[in-house]
């Protein structure tokens, strides 16, 4: 199976260049530059990601800490800083290796190479949905806002789960309970509307999103 590399750098030139020379040697190659641009492709589930530290707005460290809340996949520091507490803070919030910048092509291969041996000998992933500034942890069962976690009860988690899995898709409250209670479900439909009340209470008090669309005479709708 070809291996997914995200590489992130608010520097095009340097994306494209990673990119085509990543691509040569058959990885499989993502690019984002900018924080938000790599949290909505963490779905894609990489294998590896080159993470830029000297990003603006949120920079590497901030997004290393808060992909780390998610994926365990090898994160390798691109920066032009060379000050060891640069490299031990860099370590400290999630990050396995550290290359400055100008670096060579053929050492930077190198050290992807060795980290994606060392991670075919015990890797462990998560399934997340990245939408509307949150991450949705599947497979923990957990929905963040950058760091900060967002609780919600076991039925809420399954709406909320259902409608980010199918974006865009319009569901009205009778297929949305069939789909989280089953068929077994021995309650009435209705309830559906007090859970999507509650979800949408808590992700505005969270992060001011609201990522749930009523359909009028249709349902609900995520919005992608």
């Amino acid at each position: 199976m070809t291996q997914k590399i995200l590489v992130v750098d608010d520097e095009p030139m340097l994306t494209d260049l990673l990119d085509a020379h990543l691509t040569q040697r058959g990885y499989l190659v993502c690019k984002a530059n900018n924080a938000e641009e790599a949290l909505a492709k963490l779905g894609l589930k990489p294998d590896l990601i080159l993470l830029d530290i000297g990003m603006p707005g949120t920079d590497g460290l901030q997004l290393c800490q808060t992909i780390r809340n998610h994926i365990g996949c090898p994160i390798l520091f691109l920066t032009a800083r060379i000050a060891e507490q640069d490299k031990i803070d860099g370590l400290a919030v999630g990050g396995d290796d550290y290359i400055t910048k100008p670096f060579s092509l053929r050492e930077l291969t190198a050290r992807i190479e060795a980290h994606l041996r060392r991670e075919a000998r015990g890797r462990q992933t998560s399934e997340v949905v990245a939408a509307q500034g949150l991450l949705i942890n599947r497979s923990q069962r957990k929905v963040f806002a950058g760091n900060r976690e967002i609780a919600f009860s076991k039925r809420e988690f399954d709406i909320l789960d259902f409608l980010a899995s199918h974006p865009n898709q319009v569901f009205d409250r009778e297929r949305i309970y069939a789909a989280v209670w089953g068929i077994d479900g021995q309650g009435d439909a209705s309830v559906v509307k007090e859970h999507v009340r509650k979800i949408r209470q808590k992700l505005s008090e969270a992060c001011g999103s609201e990522p749930i669309e009523t359909v009028w005479g249709m349902g609900y709708r995520w919005k992608a």
